[in-house]
């Protein structure tokens, strides 16, 4: 019946005081003592039943436990995720006050504090345990379990100040700490805390191990499958950079056979140009080899694009600069061209396509400048070297030349690159329908129209521009008219000699006709022009006395003739000083400012020498002679 009851008791899992109610109650009844020793025995036996099934009970619900947090631990993906619900479930399991994480840092040799639950210390949450040091250091130095009921009267444990200070100031006492194992290899130590002194017993520590060797399994899948992501990612970045490649490739692709279909079809840069804009939008700009625009405008260029231009060519890319795309092309060290494209956004491979289509029409027009500067050159030496040679004229006429028109002939002499300045007269020659010849040190230009002197002074400044170092010509008209046989001949010879008397008088860079050379130029011009001489220095003098009737031009010979002199004058002339003063004023403000000047003084003297030569008529004086 004794037993019976205590069955009882065991099957509605009553607490250990109401095991002693059957003994009691027999001692009430007033039982043997026999009958009380077995009760005792009864109840002695019924008590380990009734903790052994207790241990089971709690090892059943701590293995339960450890299967859910292995499945939940195998749902989980992120690295972060993982460690906390590690830390957690730690923490509830062996219902501790805080419950922490180290993980070691093989780059440093120690372990840090990786993630806390319960923690209300920053320092604790920041210190670092070298390996050996502390409990946390121990456990990862010999991947041995540690349990301590009071941490820092525990001996087996070297204390460092840094960590003392930090486990103070969490409150922590008792300390378990099982080490995180992938094979033989300590990745981190799990550890689980109370701020007042107490036991770990042996159960708690090996379900503190069973997390602990869960949660590595569960750290490393994490760790492979946040590698694999990143692996994942990487590739997918390199998927996405390999078709966008391709995709632009296959843009430019289409663009160069726009572009080449363009140029097979006779189309030049501005439409080239204009396949650009079509495709990339913005705005374009084509530069030739002196920075000058062939085609498009992207507004004002500083000194900056010009040497992002030449980081380009040096680079063999496109260089971006702000807003623009900058894309240049050299031939044997020489810059060809330059696009600059005003774009946020643009595919540069299209933009460098563009810039060698450019490039080869360039080239091929220099090819084509320079095959027909080489006819023309052949022309224009034939005409000056062997003018009476037949057939010149039909030669002409092929080339678009018509040798009875008006034309000017140029000589320019230079000391810059032969190439360079043969170049660029045969575009001249090309753009305005005439010839051009390189003859060693000067370039030779027949040119249609007249107006000798200013073609010349023009002619004299591109030149210079183009090739940064002064070119000085000189220049001589061909009439329009039948054409005989030495004009051009003798037109080249008289421009040589203006050249070479602009330079002698010190011009070096100018230009100028034998019109424009005054007295120097009757020596130099094969016409003697001087009649053209006379009016051009004494004209103005020269009317006033055919108008008024005056004596200015004898009053001004007498003026030389006597040194300068008025009163010697006025003695010579008959008349008062005063009439030759006034004569002279009159005089100074008909040929204006500087006539007294040597240089052109000596021209005036020279002009009314020739004047009472007879080179030109000079009116009779009718009536008085006012002043």
């Amino acid at each position: 019946m004794s037993a019976r009851r205590f069955l009882e008791l065991l099957a509605r899992e009553a607490s250990a005081v109401e095991f002693e109610g059957p003994i009691i109650e027999a001692r009430a009844a007033g039982a043997d003592a026999a009958t009380i020793e077995e009760l005792e025995q009864a109840k002695v036996e019924a008590l380990r039943v009734r903790a052994l099934l207790r241990r089971r009970a709690r090892r059943e619900a701590e293995l339960s436990a450890l299967y859910d947090t292995a499945g939940d631990l195998a749902a989980l993906r992120d690295l972060d995720a993982v460690l906390e619900a590690i830390v957690h479930r730690a923490r509830q399991l062996l219902a501790t006050d805080i419950a922490y994480m180290t993980l070691h840092d093989p780059e440093r040799s120690d372990t840090y504090m990786r993630v806390t639950d319960g923690s209300i210390s920053a320092k604790f949450r920041a210190v670092r345990l070298p390996m050996g040091a502390g409990l946390g250091g121990l456990v990862a130095q010999t991947a041995v379990p540690y349990a301590t009921a009071d941490y820092f009267a525990d001996a087996r444990f070297r204390h460092k100040d840094d960590i003392d200070e930090a486990v103070k100031e969490e409150g922590l006492v008792a300390i378990l700490g099982v080490p995180l194992r992938l094979g033989q290899r300590v990745i981190g130590v799990l550890m689980a805390a109370n701020r007042s002194a107490r036991p770990f017993h042996q159960e708690e520590v090996a379900l503190l191990a069973s997390l602990a060797a869960h949660a590595a399994v569960a750290i490393d899948n994490a760790r492979l499958l946040q590698e694999t992501r990143n692996a994942l990612e990487e590739l997918s970045q390199a998927h996405r950079k390999v078709r966008e490649h391709g995709e632009a490739v296959e843009r430019a692709a289409m663009a160069h056979d726009r572009m080449t279909s363009l140029v097979l079809r006779g189309g030049g840069i501005e439409d080239v140009a204009a396949v650009v804009t079509d495709v990339l939008g913005g705005s374009l700009a084509v530069l030739d080899d002196a920075g000058r625009p062939i085609s498009g405008d992207v507004g004002e260029l500083d000194a900056g694009v010009f040497e992002a231009a030449q980081a380009s060519r040096a680079l063999g890319r496109t260089v971006r600069r702000a807003d623009l795309l900058i894309a240049s092309v050299d031939v044997g060290g020489e810059p060809l061209c330059t696009l600059i494209l005003r774009s946020d956004d643009a595919d540069e491979h299209i933009l460098e396509r563009a810039a060698l289509v450019c490039a080869l029409l360039l080239l091929f027009r220099r090819s084509v400048a320079e095959a027909e500067g080489r006819v023309r050159g052949e022309l224009l030496d034939d005409l000056i070297t062997r003018p009476g040679s037949p057939g010149l004229a039909d030669r002409a006429r092929r080339l678009g030349v018509d040798l009875g028109a008006s034309y000017v002939v140029v000589v320019l002499r230079h000391g810059g690159q032969r190439e360079r300045a043969a170049f660029w007269a045969s575009s001249q020659a090309t753009v305005r329908q005439g010839l051009a010849a390189g003859r060693g040190d000067e370039v030779v230009l027949l040119l249609p129209g007249d107006g000798a002197g200013t073609v010349a002074q023009r002619a004299a400044a591109e030149l210079t521009a183009s090739l940064h170092t002064p070119a000085t010509a000189g220049a001589c008209h061909v009439p329009a008219g039948p054409r005989e046989a030495g004009n051009v001949a003798a037109a080249y010879q008289e421009a040589r000699r203006c050249a070479e008397a602009l330079i002698a008088l010190g011009r070096t860079g100018g230009g100028a006709s034998a019109a424009e050379l005054g007295f120097v130029g009757l020596l130099v011009g094969d016409g003697r022009d001087v009649r053209g001489f006379v009016g051009r220095v004494l004209g103005a003098v020269i009317d006033y006395d055919a108008r008024r009737g005056t004596a200015l031009i004898a009053t001004l010979a007498a003026y030389f003739g006597t040194g300068g002199s008025p009163s010697r004058t006025a003695e010579a002339m008959h008349i008062h000083v005063n009439t030759v003063t006034q004569r002279l004023d009159r005089i100074g403000r008909l040929l204006g400012d500087g006539w007294l000047e040597p240089e052109r003084a000596l021209e005036i003297q020279l002009a009314l020498r020739l004047h009472r030569l007879g080179h030109t008529s000079t009116p009779e004086t009718v009536g008085p002679e006012p002043i």
